[in-house]
């Protein structure tokens, strides 16, 4: 399980917090009495800028999308229940990658103390990387929660205040059997590794013999054609013929006399 991987899904949890907080924010804002706060919109823009003081093209293409926007987030006051589910689901996935990727780190944590490191990045930049990684998730919970707690409506306060107190519970049950799972993971992938050596090395030493006995017979070969070129009278086989074979073979007359 990749810390890099986790880190990442609760940043986009943390982002998609923060914008679905602003728009909560925002419906909740406009919602009420829409008329007065158009007034209030028009009164602060002909109070900045009096005839004497005529607004640039700019400025008055603002304020009027800004009064759409105040309209239109009007028009969406039923849609905060979906936007609270929303906040809940996303909270729910930032604490859970949040602590699974600390599990993973305190668990790297724990090898780097007891095991050699066998990584491919140094051991330095790899410690380095974790430790801020650890420390951003912790201020990415810090944020999240002054931001929904003081600067959000009550409602998304108490929705913190239930996810993580609920979240915590189950992250420590997490934790422990994903430290489990870990380990067994880690059991078993050393295991495939001792076997993929011993496959390794089987082959290789299949391949030696392999290759030794293709030289073996490749020089006995060699060995009985030179001796085929030069004592042809032993006859064209890999065994030399006996004497008493040749004999046989040349009839008695060739050895009269002798």
């Amino acid at each position: 399980m990749d810390p890099i991987t986790l880190f990442a899904m609760a940043n986009a949890a943390v982002s998609a917090v923060k914008k679905g907080c602003q728009l909560y924010k925002d419906i909740k804002g406009a919602a009420g009495d829409v008329k007065s706060v158009l007034k209030d919109l028009d009164d602060q823009f002909h109070a900045n800028h009096p005839p004497d003081k005529p607004a640039t093209t700019t400025q008055r293409n603002a304020y009027i999308e800004e009064k759409n926007r105040v309209i239109e987030l009007n028009k969406k006051q039923g849609e905060t229940a979906g936007i609270y589910q929303e906040l809940a689901n996303y909270l729910g996935d930032f604490f859970d990658n949040m602590n699974k990727c600390m599990a993973v780190i305190e668990e790297e944590e724990r090898k780097n103390r007891e095991e050699i490191y066998e990584g491919e990045e140094s051991l330095g930049r790899r410690a380095l990387q974790l430790v801020i990684m650890k420390k951003q998730l912790e201020q990415m919970a810090v944020e999240l929660r002054e931001m929904m707690i003081y600067n959000s409506p009550p409602e998304l306060g108490a929705l913190w205040t239930d996810v993580s107190v609920m979240m915590k519970e189950m992250g420590e049950q997490q934790k422990v059997l994903l430290t489990k799972k870990m380990r067994a993971e880690e059991v078993i992938a050393k295991r495939r590794k001792a076997m993929m050596k011993q496959l390794r090395d089987e082959a290789w030493l299949g391949g030696v013999i392999l290759i030794a006995t293709f030289v073996f017979f490749w020089a006995m070969a060699w060995v009985v054609n030179d001796r085929i070129k030069k004592y042809p009278q032993y006859g064209t086989g890999w065994i030399p013929k006996t004497e008493d074979e040749r004999r046989v073979e040349e009839g008695p007359q060739k050895y009269i006399g002798r």
